[in-house]
């Protein structure tokens, strides 16, 4: 890998134009199984983390209905044989609006850091009167929670939440202002730091970059903006996540909706530790949102979900640091719909690799959280 490597390097070099992949490594898929614990309710958005001490994490967004509704609850489920088993879904977070996309992060203290954001989008639902035509079940489902708080208390609960756990996620502090979020949130740095890429969503919507913590998660400040590339809206940016990777460059990637690369992912990097950024460009891959984790072997891996046929997730390996990626390595394939994706992957020892998404499987109304086990070759 590493030879051909630098023979696609120096092919580069001499024809600088040419898009330049690494070469495609193999993916065993030994399983695929769904973990989820509370099979009437919709599960989303999950990470999943491992900490030092061997157990893993899983967080997500649950207790919800659908995909978009007032009923959002951000969950943690725990893993002490590799994912084998895991304890019941613990809530970490209810607030009277909807918690969606959930992050897990232990830093080098031990501390655990978890992340969401709340949102109103369930309210078009009343807005349009849609609400009227389901049955009167639902419709006192919905209207008994959006109603638990008044108008102004509503508006007043959006935000960019974070959560901290000093004692291994036994108890956990109130929810306090993360500036920005992403899906993943955020990541340990080699010099101490946490760094958190994302969108500040309800404050402006249009700030895209990188803020961090010197004292271990407690209190976040904006480092540097991400640049936007020329004829891009940053409204249209979304769902960042980043990586360091052994040569110490950071490297950032972007949910793209702006009409060029529509629905692909954009890359920025940053050699600095984060103070600037590169102008964001396509690496040529559809699919989003990606997750991004360096490998024991300094390898860098993207999970991401594939929101058409086939329907499922993806990687791609790069071994030179994020300046190019593999082919498509296919994690799963069979999904039966585009309601599925946010995979996160971690590496076990070993080397065996573990994705967790969440999926809406065919003939069931409420999707569940899937886990993959893997390997590269």
């Amino acid at each position: 890998m590493i030879r051909q490597s630098a023979a696609l390097g120096l092919a580069a070099a001499v024809v600088p134009h040419v898009r330049v992949r690494a070469a495609k490594p193999l993916a065993e898929v030994h399983d695929i199984r769904t973990v989820s614990l509370r099979p009437a309710h919709y599960h989303g958005w999950p990470t999943l983390a491992l900490r030092r001490n061997g157990q893993l994490l899983l967080i997500c967004t649950g207790g919800r209905e659908g995909h978009v509704c007032p009923f959002g609850q951000v969950e943690l489920m725990r893993s002490d044989d590799n994912g084998t088993t895991w304890t019941f879904p613990r809530v970490l977070l209810d607030l009277a609006i909807d918690d969606r996309d959930a992050g897990i992060l232990e830093t080098d203290n031990g501390t655990l850091l978890a992340t969401t954001f709340s949102s109103l989008a369930y309210e078009h639902y009343f807005r349009n009167g849609q609400i009227d035509n389901w049955d009167a079940a639902r419709q006192a489902r919905w209207r008994g929670a959006h109603h638990r708080i008044s108008e102004a208390e509503r508006k007043a609960q959006l935000g960019t939440w974070m959560l901290r756990s000093t004692d291994g996620g036994v108890t956990w502090s109130t929810h306090y202002d993360s500036i920005v979020n992403s899906p993943h949130g955020p990541i340990q740095l080699a010099d101490g730091r946490q760094l958190y890429a994302g969108k500040d969503l309800w404050k402006t919507g249009n700030w895209i970059g990188v803020c961090e913590s010197t004292d271990d998660g407690k209190s976040w400040q904006k480092l540097a903006q991400i640049p936007t590339r020329p004829g891009d809206d940053p409204a249209e940016y979304h769902e960042l996540h980043a990586v360091e990777a052994a040569n110490g460059t950071i490297v950032a990637q972007i949910r793209n909706h702006n009409a060029a690369n529509s629905r692909e992912t954009l890359q920025s990097e940053s050699t600095d530790g984060g103070k600037s950024w590169s102008v964001p460009r396509s690496i040529g891959v559809w699919g989003l949102p990606s997750h991004l984790l360096r490998l024991k072997d300094d390898r860098l891996l993207m999970s991401y979900g594939h929101r058409r046929n086939p329907f499922g997730n993806q990687a791609r390996v790069s071994a030179d640091h994020g300046k190019t990626w593999s082919e498509p390595l296919t994690v799963s394939g069979d999904g039966s719909n585009g309601d599925l994706g946010y995979p996160s992957t971690v590496e076990l020892p070993g080397g065996t690799l573990l994705t967790a998404w969440y999926e809406q499987l065919s003939g069931r109304p409420r999707a569940v959280l899937r886990l993959a086990r893997w390997n590269l070759h």
